[in-house]
């Protein structure tokens, strides 16, 4: 067989949905076996990513690479259409990097195992083909396929209130996904020729009404999923109640799919309209980055309090996507997978924090790094990397938004320094709330009530082993980002300029070559 030929991407997308119906028939009654083989598919699985990787994907090549297509449902015009670029290979290397891992965090799993592994392997082929899928139809039904792993993943392995927060997580987000369908649906049946494939729809000429009224049913839907403010308050909830492994997919994938479906059918399908929405992205971008923020200061609750910090860092993305540069949307989605090692790093610490002392309120810690001192250096160093410290990869991510946005020429400057102050303003208080908690739970005298009824053991070589796995990335790619940035650069620096195109004043602005722009923007 040619290996250039070789179906790479309908292969990892469905190798593990395959080897997760196998699970019920696997004897075992202690839950050791099914680990043990969810671990090994897992592997395997990510080595496929890789190996498709090398073989069949070029740097250089800004459009669709390991494209596949065959007919599915042809009378709904539907296709089994894959492929990726720089938009989507990154995240989807991420995906099966993050699965891979939580899969081991799962290890303590005792209650049903064999129902936990199959969810968590059904999700691995679901979040990879929401970025591999170049069919409109086929992304909504991907999308709505990794809804139904989570929300029992919740309801079932959850804390307390875990039927309310998958009940929440549920109706958000499949509420969301009416738009993507709507949206779909008309852009498919828009003109002459009935289709849904990806890019044949971004070849239509859609009106700027219609492009506009599109462009918010998408929003709509990707906003719940990054999470934009006022759509977020799922989140929060939904990481209160999760496990660690479920932590690391909420906020190491799922949050990225948001993103992801972001640039690719708003900016990258629609980008007329987008260059009028653009202004908004960056306004709600600068109120989630401060809200959020702030909303995390006042968290009590670890996890909560990791939620919200989460929902701040995606403000990041927001602004990069909307700075009509190519280094913002370069940070852009280097912010993306820069916060999925960070976040499933952190929230996989929480978990482990709370397995030893069984509590999630800060005011009930207090001295723990004395019997914990390698939790304590692991949870510092991650809380070091969320607060975008020099040689880690949120401070690259980071800075590129902020210098990609300071230098385009698609808004005024006044705007301009309004948003780069309440950016910094962020970013201020971002080491505040993260250093206080890191004192919080482990400075300090011990909580003498906590150590007398807890035993506090350190980490032990399983927990080390994931969080250096995680630590590598982060810190190759804070010190060398052209380990990530080479991968999708002719991508975003092509999209880039399309979107330029569409901004009257911009593409005037490239044909003189001499005028410089006084205007907010876009839509005037």
């Amino acid at each position: 067989m040619n290996i250039a030929n070789f179906p790479w991407l309908t292969t990892i997308i469905l190798f593990p949905i395959a080897a997760s119906l196998l699970l019920p028939i696997i004897p075992d009654k202690d839950g050791k076996t099914v680990r043990w083989y969810s671990l090994i598919v897992g592997l395997i699985d990510f080595v496929l990513i890789v190996c498709a990787f090398y073989t069949g994907y070029d740097f250089s090549n800004p459009d669709l690479q390991l494209v596949e297509s065959y007919p599915w449902v042809p009378q709904l015009g539907l296709n089994w259409s894959l492929g990726v670029d720089g938009l989507s290979m990154p995240l989807v290397l991420l995906t099966g990097f993050i699965t891979t891992l939580a899969i081991l965090a799962a290890w303590p799993v005792t209650l049903k195992p064999k129902l936990f592994y199959f969810l968590i392997l059904a999700m691995y082929g679901g979040q990879i083909a929401v970025f591999a899928v170049q069919d409109m139809l086929l992304f909504f039904l991907v999308w709505e396929l990794e809804l139904v792993p989570i929300y029992f993943l919740l309801s079932i392995w959850g804390g307390k209130k875990r039927q309310y927060a998958a009940t929440k997580f549920i109706l958000y987000t499949a509420g969301g996904s009416l738009f993507i369908l709507l949206s779909s649906l008309t852009m498919g049946f828009y003109g002459d020729t009935v289709t849904f494939d990806m890019r044949s729809l971004s070849l239509k000429d859609f009106g700027l009404n219609l492009q506009l009224l599109l462009y918010a049913g998408f929003l709509i839907a990707y906003a719940v999923k990054l999470p934009i403010i006022p759509l977020h308050t799922w989140l929060p909830d939904a990481h209160g109640e999760a496990t660690a492994p479920v932590h690391m997919l909420l906020a190491g994938i799922l949050l990225k799919m948001g993103g992801y479906a972001l640039i690719r059918m708003n900016a990258q399908m629609l980008p007329d309209a987008h260059a009028y929405v653009a202004p908004v992205l960056v306004v709600l971008g600068v109120v989630n980055i401060i809200y959020a923020a702030l909303t995390s200061f006042a968290q009590r609750n670890l996890k909560r309090k990791i939620a919200y910090s989460s929902i701040s860092h995606m403000g990041f993305v927001l602004i990069g996507i909307a700075s009509f540069t190519d280094l913002g949307l370069s940070g852009a989605v280097l912010q993306m997978v820069s916060h999925g090692l960070i976040g499933a790093s952190l929230f996989f610490l929480v978990g482990a924090t709370y397995d030893r002392t069984h509590t999630l309120m800060l005011d009930e810690m207090g001295g723990v790094g004395k019997k914990m001192q390698k939790i304590f250096a692991m949870f510092t160093t991650c809380s070091m990397a969320s607060l975008a410290l020099p040689g880690m990869s949120g401070f690259v991510a980071e800075l590129m938004v902020f210098v990609g946005f300071a230098t385009s020429d698609a808004y005024n400057s006044t705007f301009k320094v309004i948003v780069i102050f309440l950016m910094a303003v962020g970013v201020i208080l971002t080491p505040i709330y993260l250093l206080s908690m890191l004192r919080e739970i482990f400075y300090g005298q011990e909580n003498e009530e906590l150590v007398s009824h807890q035993n506090l053991i350190d980490a032990e070589p399983r927990e080390v082993f994931i969080i250096a796995c995680l630590l590598i990335p982060i810190i190759g790619i804070g010190f060398y980002p052209k380990l990530l940035t080479q991968m999708y650069d002719a991508t975003t620096v092509q999209l880039t300029a399309r979107l330029r195109d569409s901004v009257p004043t911009l593409a005037t602005t490239k044909a003189v070559q001499n005028v410089s722009l006084s205007a907010p923007i876009i839509g005037n």
